[in-house]
């Protein structure tokens, strides 16, 4: 039996307060609209899906097929119209003429189940049509035209949801007469009960998770549910010790006979932590950005430059959770100084000095740390969404 899914994404979402079709929002690393496909994709139970989608919209789908796509399920996209009855009517009329029965589902229930889609496709088989749909738990009010209330049994109500699935002749049919009588209908079932006198609400497992997402709190709600998206970066540079250099070190001044040679002021430290910075956003390493070929940045304040990188860290959406900086040296003693190089690198990474950790150590006078010929430096840092 041929079975088939419109999709439907055509919808602006503008009570979610995204800016954009809640659709592409991502929950946990994958958008909205991908998690709704997937499951369709899964359940092995269509022979292909039209996706409506607004032409707004059409690029973000693009892209978003290239990032987490294919979606081999998609066999069409098609434009939404003015209202859901006309996107849904648009999706319908894409679908092949041997086809016999067709799920109709907002992608903005993400949470749908196998055994939700499968109890709906159980029942438009036998009945010719299947509505999934869920117990009323809130006490429901019906408000009279004079503004009296009457209570409603809620053990006779039932909310419903999508998928919402048919048998395809029946629905198309209903759809062509609602359109010639512009018929105002809220969902599927209600256009169906108008023409052919009711539809089967079925229940399964699954159904209580299967939730719209509407509104801005909705939203909120998955960002704290939801894993964060972290990245971390790890960071390593040396420099040699000369005479009549400035020894810098996080961007602190320290009093010794040498300092760090190199084409800026060779602060080993934060070259490691913006090597880390970078790493965790996948942007090469400071030789890229700031090369020492380039007069731009001889004798560059290491900090400024790390300001430089922070403004990538920002821009890709990034904060700084923490970072960490091994500085190994066998000379100067670096303990004085260590809480005033903590202080400059929070500064820098716009964090509070507790997010940060610079500490010290010795090679027990082994390699070029230890016989005084340089001084290396590693960082880790994490970057959190």
């Amino acid at each position: 039996m041929s079975c088939w899914a419109v999709i439907v994404a055509a919808g602006r979402g503008e009570r979610a307060g995204l800016g954009r079709n809640k659709v592409f929002y991502a929950i946990d690393g994958h958008a909205v609209l991908t998690r709704c496909l997937d499951v369709f994709e899964r359940c092995g139970r269509f022979d292909g899906a039209v996706l409506v989608l607004s032409e707004a919209d059409e690029a973000a789908f693009m892209a978003l097929r290239a990032a987490e796509g294919p979606f081999p399920l998609i066999k069409h996209v098609v434009r939404g119209g003015a209202t859901r009855r006309d996107s849904v009517y648009h999706g319908l009329l894409c679908l092949p003429e041997d086809t016999e029965i067709v799920a109709i589902h907002d992608a903005a229930r993400p949470f749908v189940s196998d055994e939700v889609i499968e109890a709906t496709l159980a029942s438009a088989r036998a009945c010719g049509s299947g509505v999934i749909s869920t117990p009323v738990v809130d006490t429901i009010k019906h408000v009279m035209p004079d503004g009296g209330v009457r209570s409603l049994d809620r053990a006779t109500l039932r909310a419903v949801q999508t998928p919402q699935t048919f048998d395809y002749q029946k629905i198309l049919e209903a759809h062509r007469r609602a359109q010639a009588e512009n018929l105002p209908v809220t969902d599927d079932a209600m256009l169906f009960e108008h023409y052919y006198g009711g539809v089967r609400l079925v229940t399964a497992v699954g159904a209580e998770e299967n939730r719209k997402l509407t509104t801005k709190a909705d939203f909120e709600a998955l960002s704290a549910q939801a894993a964060p998206d972290v990245r971390v970066g790890q960071g390593y540079d040396v420099h040699r010790l000369a005479e009549g250099r400035r020894l810098v070190l996080c961007g602190v001044t320290i009093p010794w006979a040498m300092g760090l040679d190199g084409h800026s002021d060779a602060d080993v430290a934060v070259h490691a932590l913006m090597d880390a910075l970078l790493g965790a956003l996948g942007l090469g390493d400071i030789g890229h950005h700031f090369p020492d070929t380039d007069p731009a940045y001889k004798g560059a304040d290491s900090m400024r430059l790390l300001a430089v990188v922070m403004d990538k860290v920002r821009a890709a959406g990034y904060r700084v959770g923490n970072a960490d900086i091994t500085i190994v040296a066998q000379r100067p003693k670096l303990a004085p100084y260590m809480e005033a190089m903590r202080t400059s690198v929070a500064g820098g990474l716009s964090v509070d000095a507790s997010r940060v950790n610079v500490k010290a150590t010795t090679t027990e006078r082994l390699g070029f740390e230890g016989e005084g010929l340089g001084i290396s430096a590693q960082a880790v840092a994490l970057l959190v969404k």
